[in-house]
């Protein structure tokens, strides 16, 4: 896993081998943060990075200045990752270990960006749930955008909110928007 811009550019991070995880390719991350850049200035933003895995997302939105950012996982060895990298790294990344569901149902606390990078394989219902939840408890501040990685093999399109997709190989992004 290679952080691909900002102040720790081209810095590789080894996961260990034994977390549940697969991370969002370069070209695919790249690729989002091209889009995100155009329409975020990244040192003012407020970042939700569910199912935060290897926590690769934040890693990329601390390197690019993002001081705000909570990361959320309910598997304890990814957290313990995570921060055992942003002490490393000297990043500025909150972490939470939690079911997603149950953070989402309790939390109060609204976001300029958040994104979700599930397991590609979970329930229909479960990806729907996602921009529930965080629509119907208006986690998005204004002008947010709730993005959702998943399978090119999975359909969001007839959810509400939902703007628009990029795909890269098998792996799609959708953008979810008030």
């Amino acid at each position: 896993m290679r952080i691909i811009s900002g102040k720790h550019k081209g810095r590789n991070l080894i996961a260990p081998k034994k977390l549940p995880v697969r991370p969002t390719k370069d070209m695919a991350k790249e690729s989002l943060f091209n889009i995100l850049n155009n329409s975020f200035y990244f040192p003012d933003l407020k970042v939700l990075d569910l199912f935060a895995g290897t926590g690769n997302i934040s890693y990329e939105f601390s390197s690019r200045g993002v001081d705000d950012i909570l990361a959320v996982d309910a598997h304890a060895g990814c957290i313990q990752f995570i921060e055992k990298t942003v002490d490393l790294l000297d990043m500025n990344i909150r972490t939470l270990k939690s079911d997603v569901f149950t953070f989402l149902e309790r939390n109060t606390e609204p976001f300029d960006i958040i994104f979700a990078d599930p397991f590609y394989d979970m329930d229909l219902a479960d990806f729907e749930k996602l921009p529930q939840l965080i629509f119907e408890n208006k986690l998005l501040l204004e002008d947010g955008v709730l993005i959702i990685e998943h399978s090119n093999k999975t359909g969001l399109e007839h959810l509400p909110y939902y703007d628009n997709s990029r795909k890269y190989g098998g792996s799609v992004f959708s953008f979810f928007k008030n």
